[in-house]
């Protein structure tokens, strides 16, 4: 090892360690607990770490590191009691000081990269407190259950389902393993997207409520606020940004599908999606540099449970089975209107049935993709209609030129790269 080398690693090490100690001095200000370590401690403890890892090479010895850590650790530990002692029993300085030291070795040994990452998640971790405790004290029983619920379906579920088909065409669409996947990955989103809004709050304002809520079902945001823009209709332009929001993040959203299931269809409707959620930005921009009234909203969002993973599970199924048929029978015309009609009800799951249909290559991916631009814009089509049918007269005069731009761009562009 040359000795640039040695000095870009133990310069890791301290620095890393000075960016922790950096954090802990930062959080301690205004506490009456004596710090244990703060950037000057910390930064010599990842150079104790990286001088460890040293040693312990140099003679061969892997019990020479042990030794080591163990001795910092008991200097870690005095502390630990001396604290708590003075009434302050938290361990969290005292875990950050071992994972410095840890986190120094990691350089030494060349894992500099995954020092840094793992030092910025610390760093993370411990500024997030306060942001932490109020998603905790947001929380209820329900909450936790759904989380285990996620957990329950991903982690026992998924891992016992055969990974292959269960029968000749059109059946040969539906493996069990896959179905549960997307069910997997759906649940995943949606839980996301609700703690999101559990953890910022709805007070934070209509438009980011909007934001937030597209994450877990921009319809509930197209209803939510439609059926309120009928008490509190001076509000209209914010619930219009707030719609629009959330229709574009189910672009984002479809995007990211797509992207994880089948990169080759992610080439071909990033670009008509991108211009629907460009022209929704757009829309956005307009709406917020010129609407004055703000408020804070709240949107009822449902929790996402079992049921619901199972039920999309079997729309999922439905659609992959439908399309297939369709396709046996009636060609890539049938796939279409199939992708028509479901993306009434739901855009994920022909989403996702599209992109696995044409990663098998059981569906040409220019038809794929073209299904998938179709189902994006006929569930548009119906929650603009929910707008223009069911909320107050201002309301939908806002919101219809934001509606016809995103229909504009993302069919215009669909047909034009596809047709």
């Amino acid at each position: 090892m040359s000795q640039a080398d040695l000095f870009l690693r133990f310069s890791l090490a301290i620095g890393i360690g000075f960016m922790i100690g950096l954090q802990r001095e930062f959080a301690s200000r205004g506490s009456s607990r004596k710090l244990v370590a703060g950037e000057r401690t910390l930064a010599l403890m990842g150079l104790a770490g990286a001088l460890a890892a040293m040693v312990a090479d140099l003679l061969n010895a892997a019990l020479a590191f042990i030794a080591i850590i163990i001795l910092v650790g008991l200097f870690v530990l005095v502390a630990y009691f001396i604290e708590a002692w003075r009434g302050h029993p938290g361990l969290t300085s005292e875990i950050a000081s071992l994972i410095v030291v840890l986190l120094g070795a990691l350089c030494y040994w060349g894992h500099m990269g995954l020092a840094v990452a793992l030092g910025i998640t610390t760093a993370v971790l411990l500024t997030i407190k306060f942001e932490t405790e109020r998603l905790v004290q947001a929380l209820t029983n329900e909450d936790i259950f759904a989380a285990l619920q996620l957990a329950v379906i991903s982690a026992i579920v998924l891992p016992v389902l055969p990974d292959q088909s269960i029968g000749p065409p059109p059946f040969d669409a539906l493996n069990p393993f896959n179905i549960w996947l997307m069910v997997v990955f759906i649940s995943a989103i949606n839980f996301l997207g609700y703690v999101l809004m559990k953890a910022v709050g709805a007070e934070k304002g209509i438009e980011l409520t909007g934001f937030l809520g597209g994450l877990v079902s921009s319809t509930a945001v197209t209803l939510g606020f439609s059926e309120r823009s009928r008490r509190e209709e001076h509000l209209s332009k914010t619930f219009a940004l707030a719609i629009t929001l959330a229709w574009t993040v189910m672009f984002a959203r479809v995007l990211a599908e797509v992207a994880v299931m089948n990169k080759a269809l992610l080439a071909k409707v990033a670009p008509p999606l991108l211009a629907a959620a460009l022209a929704g930005l757009l829309y956005c921009a307009f709406l917020h540099f010129t609407q004055h009234a703000t408020a804070a909203g709240e949107l009822k969002v449902s929790k996402p449970d079992l049921a619901s993973a199972v039920k999309f599970g079997l729309f999922y199924a439905a659609i992959l089975l439908v399309a297939r048929t369709a396709l046996l029978y009636f060609g890539n015309t049938g796939v279409l209107v199939s992708s028509v009609l479901s993306g009434l009800a739901d855009v994920d799951a022909i989403t996702l049935s599209m992109a696995e249909l044409s990663f098998a290559g059981a569906l040409d991916i220019e038809i794929a993709a073209l299904a998938v631009i179709l189902a994006t814009m006929s569930n548009t089509v119906i929650k603009g209609s929910i707008v223009l049918l069911g909320s107050a007269p201002g309301l939908r005069k806002t919101i219809l030129p934001g509606l016809l731009l995103i229909l504009v761009a993302g069919v215009g562009l669909g047909i034009a790269l596809l047709i």
